[in-house]
């Protein structure tokens, strides 16, 4: 018998329906926000909305707008919000025991038991989980002393187009130029690779991994590649904020198999792939390869709630008592909740409907869009998806996402960008959109697309 309700119940019954927006709500508060937040308030420039309450993919705005969700948090609600289910369990733990640093309770270990039974390749009853801070950030940061620690070594190698959070060490890992020129210098020993991206690079898939993977080898034996120590690698199994690339066949398991030969951990950052959002568990399920460390966050929550883990494999286990650590390393609805919404993802199969409906979505917009010299390529797995923007040379075109995530805002679908430079129009719903959202909103996008201004020569 499945647990908590049907999909099909989640949702708030009139969502798209949009009036006007910003409505003047929404404007107030964000006036006030205007004058007493942070000039670092970033969502809020793109999409002007204050919102008021949140059911399944849909949300709704303080003036009565209804949206379909299509960001979902950045896919940190895959099993949508206030899921009837996982907030019931949060509630109820809220006001039992919230917080117990790393003291062992069964909220904890039955969330340990969890990840274990759905942990990809050989890591399942091999393994060690870990909490630290709250982010997905603090998780990369515990790997990077993971990997350290373990190897002696300090050269972390990392790849272009990646973005692993905003704290020094993450920040040291991410790629993009935007987020880390004014907080140099980071992390020294930092060295980048080239990720197979085929539609960019102007190569077949195979070409693209034969060169990703002969770069990663170079940088590890050429004596002058200036590498020293190496203590691991750190990859997305699918870059999110570089555009939802997909890599072709061959690239993690050759990455794994390149780690291995030089005794170093492959690092396989399931941040944003993780926890059902690629159609698998996690998103090294799909190229059959066994991270050597896992850190997740983001969906790890359920509804939300701020969490980050890491699993690593258990010979990786050498730290001393204290060796990681982290004040909300014990933040008890935030367990409870992960462990409702893994149940709640397997009562429902709600892997193979985001295999499903993801399929659809790909496929509507490849149909819809068949014509269109504006469309670069559509990619992803699962509801993780990217539809990539050229201009008429067929470089890439970031004014049209902001025009379509525009025109979607004012329709009632809410979807946000990606990519190098903006080009990529990135769909993240939750796991729990029914196949009708999925058509109302595919829809909508491309009602967004055919408005554009006829592409110049």
């Amino acid at each position: 018998m499945a647990v908590g309700p049907d999909i099909s119940d989640l949702h708030f019954a009139d969502a798209p329906d949009v009036d006007q927006v910003p409505g003047p709500n929404s404007k107030r508060l964000l006036e006030t926000q205007r004058q007493r937040e942070s000039n670092a308030v970033a969502y809020p420039k793109n999409i002007p909305v204050a919102f008021k309450e949140g059911k399944g993919a849909t949300i709704r705005d303080v003036d009565g707008n209804t949206f379909l969700d299509f960001f979902a948090g950045i896919g940190v609600l895959n099993v949508g919000h206030s899921n009837p289910y996982v907030l019931e369990a949060a509630q109820e733990q809220l006001g039992t025991l919230a917080h117990t640093v790393d003291f062992p309770t069964e909220v904890r270990m039955n969330l340990i038991e969890k990840l274990n039974e759905i942990a990809p390749g050989s890591l399942p009853d091999n393994n060690r989980v870990i909490f630290g801070g709250p982010t997905g950030s603090d998780a990369i940061e515990g790997t990077i002393k993971l990997a350290k620690y373990n190897t002696g070594g300090t050269g972390l190698i990392a790849f272009r187009g990646s973005y692993h959070g905003g704290t020094a060490g993450a920040l040291s890992l991410t790629a993009g130029k935007k987020y880390k020129a004014d907080y140099t210098p980071l992390l020294s020993n930092v060295h980048f690779a080239k990720y197979p991206y085929p539609h960019l690079q102007g190569k077949s898939g195979a070409e693209a991994v034969d060169e990703a993977l002969a770069e990663v080898r170079s940088i590890l034996n050429d004596p002058f590649s200036g590498v020293t120590n190496p203590a691991g690698i750190w990859v997305e199994p699918i870059q999110g904020e570089g555009g939802v690339i997909t890599p072709p066949e061959g690239f993690l398991p050759g990455l794994s198999e390149i780690a291995d030969n030089h005794d170093i951990p492959l690092i396989v950052d399931e941040i944003q792939a993780g926890l059902g959002r690629t159609g698998q568990w996690f998103g090294s399920d799909w190229y059959d390869v066994t991270p050597s460390v896992m850190p997740m966050a983001k969906a790890l929550g359920g509804i939300g709630l701020p969490l980050s883990a890491t699993m690593y494999h258990e010979d990786l286990d050498t730290w001393e008592a204290g060796g990681h650590a982290g004040t909300y390393r014990g933040f008890l609805p935030a367990m409870r909740a992960g462990t409702r919404a893994i149940e709640y993802i397997q009562s429902h199969d709600l892997l193979t409907h985001a295999r499903d409906v993801g399929e659809y979505m790909r496929s509507r917009l490849r149909e819809g869009t068949e014509n269109n010299s504006r469309i670069g390529e559509i990619r992803g797995k699962g509801l993780f998806i990217g539809v990539e923007f050229v201009d008429a040379d067929g470089t890439p075109d970031s004014d049209v996402v902001s025009d379509i995530q525009q025109y979607c805002y004012e329709h009632g679908v809410l979807v946000w960008k990606a990519g190098r430079y903006g080009q990529v129009l990135r769909l993240l719903p939750p796991l729990v959109v029914t196949q009708g959202q999925a058509e109302t909103g595919i829809e909508i996008i491309l009602d967004a697309i055919d408005e554009l201004p006829p592409q110049s020569a």
